[in-house]
């Protein structure tokens, strides 16, 4: 049963409640069995939201202040000052916060890495793909957040799609996947690359940004 409205411009929430179903996950292929679908049965009711402006990164920020435990983060690209604020403050206040992130945010304008890094929270770098592209949180091992919407500013004028779903079952599969990422991630080091002139200028403004949330 789904309930909720939408428009032209701007898609509301929606609640899905799915009854009991299989939901088949495909994730990474395995070196050589090839793809793996893994079967989880559940019973949940998910909160969807699209962009643009459908309030994604409200909805995610709202999850992250409700952790009382853990959250664990994957993240391609990861500049939204929003998110990361949270992930800070939950971290300030005692919630273990461990983020992985794409190779390219050792390098990318804006990135939140160094923000991360220098409010404690272990932050981390997947160098081991050609791109590390998940976009998932996982909190106290329960509520699951992914979809293609990117931990971003930009992600909220694109048309993108997230889930947020409630399931230990759904929570266990993705830990696992999320702790075999992490075995083989380095800890963040800093902002790689040499910078001159006017490069030199935008990175100073980012972290000039970024220091101005604290």
């Amino acid at each position: 049963m789904i309930t909720g409205q939408t428009n032209t411009y701007a898609s509301a929430k929606l609640k899905i409640a799915a009854g009991l179903c299989t939901v088949l996950l495909l994730l990474f292929p395995l070196p050589q069995a090839g793809a793996q679908a893994h079967e989880v049965a559940l019973n949940i009711v998910a909160d969807v939201y699209f962009s643009p402006k459908g309030g994604c990164t409200e909805a995610i920020v709202s999850e992250i202040n409700r952790a009382r435990s853990e959250i664990l983060v994957q993240a391609y690209s990861f500049t939204s000052i929003k998110i990361a604020k949270a992930l800070a403050d939950v971290h300030t206040r005692g919630v273990s916060v461990q983020i992985i992130l794409d190779k390219s945010q050792t390098t990318a304008r804006r990135s939140a890495a160094a923000y991360s890094s220098r409010t404690g929270t272990p932050t981390f770098i997947d160098r081991a793909h050609a791109i590390a592209h998940n976009k998932v949180m996982i909190i106290d091992g329960f509520t699951l957040i992914t979809g293609s919407f990117n931990f971003t500013n930009a992600a909220e004028s694109n048309a993108e799609n997230l889930l947020i779903m409630r399931s230990s079952a759904l929570a266990e599969l993705y830990r696992k996947n999320w702790d075999e990422h992490r075995s083989h991630s380095e800890k963040y080091g800093g902002k790689e690359g040499r910078m001159t002139g006017s490069g030199k200028e935008r990175h100073r403004q980012s972290v000039v940004d970024y220091q101005a949330i604290k």
